[in-house]
């Protein structure tokens, strides 16, 4: 998949995007939004490692949001699994001095309405720290809906925090998704 916009470009990582990859990713303020398999120091041993882990992933669930021809940032789709393999999780960032051009959200945007436009999922979902306006705008921006308040739901960095869930549906999706299970129960 590759995804070009008017400000950015959604397309696989590749080998050569490790030295921008390390010089976006190495940043505490970036890392203290995300997971903790996102870690600080972003060093060149962990984005090669990311690199070559993404590069033999069936199905290519990261992507390198590119500004310029460099990788500044990321967005990932991780698929849900038994009942709520029609969901998926989207994730994302963005180097820090790309902050507040719009550029997130053009790929958060982008990456959503293909995957539901392509009738891949029927939702996806988010979650934000508590505090992190700017990612809740975002997806505000990108037609997910806040959900709710997952009380004292994520440990980082030695603190309890609030995530704030999002979620976009796609009624077309929804259909076309129940059409073909019905058709796969047919056969079965």
């Amino acid at each position: 998949m590759e995804l070009i916009t008017e400000c950015c470009r959604v397309r696989p990582f590749r080998p050569s995007d490790l030295e921008s990859l390390v010089k976006h990713a190495n940043d505490p303020l970036v890392a203290s939004q995300l997971r903790d398999r996102f870690p600080h120091p972003y060093t060149l041993e962990v984005g090669r490692a990311f690199l070559e882990a993404i590069a033999v992933a069936e199905p290519i669930e990261s992507f390198a949001i590119e500004v310029d021809g460099a990788a500044v940032g990321g967005v990932g789709v991780h698929p849900g699994s038994d009942v709520a393999r029609a969901s998926a999780e989207i994730g994302y960032w963005i180097g820090r001095e790309l902050w507040g051009r719009g550029i997130a959200t053009t790929a958060v945007r982008a990456v959503a309405d293909y995957f539901l436009g392509t009738a891949v999922y029927c939702r996806l979902h988010a979650h934000t720290f508590e505090g992190n306006l700017a990612s809740q705008r975002v997806l505000e921006k990108c037609g997910f809906v806040k959900e709710g308040v997952f009380r004292k739901a994520v440990l980082k960095n030695g603190r309890l925090f609030d995530a704030v869930m999002f979620g976009r549906v796609d009624e077309a999706a929804a259909r076309l998704i129940l059409e073909r299970e019905a058709v796969r129960a047919l056969r079965t």
